[in-house]
């Protein structure tokens, strides 16, 4: 990674010119880096993502569509697949993670958020563009099981619990594939939406888009696994997205419809966030993310007890997975 390092430095050097300093930038959860290119009169981030590891094409065609489509998106200044090396415009490092942190009004964050979710929402999807079926559903709320229920909390399951989780995520994904289809985000929440000063919020970490359920990107905003809001401000957030979407052409269901679609997606959504937590750390030494862990299950709990089908898994986790990873936590602790 030193040597790779040397090498950016030196890209950097021969695309753009000689810089300052070259400092982190943020985290990721993934194999990406980002640095800040620090210059006498501005300053750059550039993207560190190792081609075997995290290919550029689906970041650059992402960000083109976004773009396009009227989002407020890095500029790009240069781009080499080949390496993995990209250049980009600086949008700050103010997250509605921070920002709210710092007093800003929840009211202005999320009337700007639904502003630049139904621009996403509205963008023209390509007939070649993948999206959400039935087997990847599937395959995300697998991770809550093999990554968080097996290896990071080593819990005996009897066969009927696993028949009953396995039920829950088909009722979850035929509900999923029911509602209509529109360009997702995937990670449309308060540390990829950045404060800037003009055509707030900027939008990062696009490059797994996919075309799928609408009520998905709500869900990641409202539902943060980083952020507890206010349910009572939850529900009118939630309203307020509903009737400009409805405003704006976007695909949402009636509003009897909408409530009961949205607490599905979120179930199905942190079965899987909870499992990548877990993930970070087991397979990438990332232990970062597990407090979120409580958080995120949290949610599960809450909104199962609102659905017959779902009470069962929600009582279970409730009664066995939280405690283990609060013991998991305090043992970590220790």
């Amino acid at each position: 990674m030193l040597d790779r390092l040397t090498e950016l430095r030196q890209w950097v050097t021969d695309r753009v010119g000689r810089f300052e300093a070259i400092v982190p930038a943020s985290e990721d959860a993934s194999f990406r880096r980002y640095f800040r290119i620090i210059y006498r009169d501005r300053t750059l981030i550039v993207m560190d993502a190792p081609p075997a590891l995290e290919p550029l094409g689906s970041w650059l065609r992402v960000r083109a569509m976004l773009e396009l489509g009227g989002i407020h998106v890095p500029r790009l200044v240069h781009a080499e697949p080949g390496l993995g090396f990209v250049v980009m415009e600086d949008l700050g490092s103010e997250t509605y993670e921070t920002a709210r942190v710092k007093g800003a009004s929840p009211d202005r964050l999320f009337e700007q958020a639904w502003e630049t979710l139904v621009r996403i929402q509205k963008v023209d999807v390509p007939g070649d563009w993948p999206g959400y079926d039935h087997a990847r559903l599937i395959d995300e709320m697998e991770l809550f099981w093999t990554w968080l229920v097996e290896r990071h909390l080593g819990l005996e399951v009897d066969a009927g619990i696993r028949r009953r989780f396995e039920s829950a995520m088909e009722t979850l994904a035929g509900r999923a594939l029911t509602q209509p289809r529109v360009f997702v985000h995937r990670d449309y929440h308060s540390r990829n939406l950045l404060v800037t000063p003009e055509r707030s919020p900027g939008v990062i970490d696009f490059q797994d888009a996919l075309y799928g359920p609408v009520s998905y990107d709500a869900v990641s905003l409202l539902r943060d696994c980083y952020i507890d809001w206010p349910e009572p401000d939850l529900v009118r957030w939630l309203g307020e997205y509903h009737a400009r979407a409805r405003e704006r052409g976007v695909p949402v269901p009636p509003v009897e419809h909408w409530s009961a679609d949205f607490d599905w997606m979120g179930i199905q959504r942190h079965l899987k966030a909870s499992g990548i937590f877990a993930r970070l750390w087991h397979r990438d030494g990332k232990p970062g993310y597990l407090p979120e862990i409580p958080r995120t299950l949290g949610y599960v709990v809450r909104v199962a007890e609102s659905y017959p089908e779902l009470r069962a898994l929600g009582a279970w986790i409730e009664g066995q997975v939280l405690p283990a990873t609060h013991e998991a936590r305090s043992g970590a602790d220790r």
